[in-house]
């Protein structure tokens, strides 16, 4: 955890450092506000003490309100932050220990800051396309672990993100309001730690890709 902080910190220097050497322009800096739906493409190796359980996991699907940060470096070049938090409940599915049965894993609370580096087209008109590739910090917290664990624990994940999206300008003029939609896919993997003592004598380790696209409508203001 310690050296996860230390290198978002270190990316967050490195990148104020950039913008703050790149040259002034007119209007660099623009805020967006979406509605982003965050779909977890999710899989899981189950096991208890070295040897392998048959089963996967489940991560439901959320809908929470997003804010992004995006400082152009030129009329091509930027580099955009987001910032969410979602809550998503979590089961055990067709796990082989239990029967095949699904097992409810409660839910837990993921922040999952991520910096890309966008390109934007500018011969579009007031369309304009961009595309990204960036890095994902995943941190999970508040985790409750459900009627049937004793407890649970996530760890951190840092991976990286690929992102396309576009904004339409609805006025015509440098700045202004502008439509976005965006969609990004992020890879997070977390391994994971399930004390099933009370229930099954046991501690269970999973090995969890959630690895989520992330679809968001909203509206941008450039200044």
């Amino acid at each position: 955890m310690k050296r996860i902080f230390a290198t978002a910190l270190l990316a967050g220097a490195a990148w104020a450092g950039v913008a703050g050497a790149a040259s002034a322009q007119d209007n660099p800096w623009m805020i967006r506000a979406r509605v982003i739906g965050v779909m977890p493409d999710e899989g899981a190796k189950l096991s208890a003490g070295g040897t392998a359980l048959g089963g996967s996991v489940d991560i439901s699907d959320e809908y929470v309100p997003e804010v992004d940060i995006t400082y152009f470096f030129n009329k091509n070049i930027a580099a955009e932050l987001i910032a969410a938090t979602t809550q998503h409940s979590v089961k055990a599915t067709n796990v082989s220990a239990v029967g095949g049965a699904d097992v409810d894993l409660g839910d837990v609370w993921v922040l999952p800051p991520t910096v890309t580096l966008q390109y934007h087209f500018t011969n579009m008109g007031q369309f304009k396309p961009y595309v990204g590739a960036g890095v994902n910090f995943t941190l999970f917290y508040n985790e409750d672990e459900g009627p049937v664990a004793d407890s649970i624990d996530y760890d951190s994940s840092v991976g990286p993100a690929l992102q396309a999206g576009f904004d339409y300008d609805l006025d015509g003029q440098p700045g202004g309001w502008a439509f976005n939609a965006d969609v990004k896919k992020i890879w997070i993997n977390s391994d994971v730690t399930v004390d099933f003592t009370t229930a099954l004598g046991a501690t269970v380790k999973a090995d969890a890709d959630i690895d989520p696209v992330v679809l968001g409508l909203g509206f941008g203001y450039k200044f």
